[in-house]
């Protein structure tokens, strides 16, 4: 099964901004879906955005216009770039892909940390 790998995590102010990578041990081009979701501290995991081979994104509203996801197949890495950061967006991100249309996620990432705080 593949593996993913985050990084790219860290502290930052409000407004700040961070770019999350996801690095895969194999070829993502067999993963239709390449998506990230986050668990805020004490909650439960909830959807951040997703992006399909063709391009076609789905982001979760609360980060719409601010958030901006994308993969590089040739790299076998996607990315996650968060800008104007807030309090509420703290907490672990993680990356999954999805092989089918239709299905359970093929794997799942460690997550990496992400802290907004003054």
């Amino acid at each position: 099964q593949v593996q993913l790998v985050e990084s790219g995590g860290g502290l930052v102010q409000p407004g700040g901004s961070l770019n999350l990578s996801c690095a895969a041990s194999g070829s993502i081009g067999n993963f239709y879906f390449m998506g990230w979701f986050r668990q805020p501290p004490g909650k439960q995991r909830e959807f951040v955005a997703s992006i399909n081979l063709g391009g076609s994104t789905i982001y979760a509203d609360s980060v719409k216009g601010r958030f901006t996801i994308s993969r590089d197949n040739a790299k076998n890495t996607g990315y996650l770039q968060m800008n104007n950061l807030k309090p509420e967006d703290t907490g672990v991100y993680i990356c999954s892909v999805r092989r089918a249309l239709i299905g359970r996620n093929d794997a799942w990432g460690q997550g990496t940390q992400v802290t907004i705080s003054s």
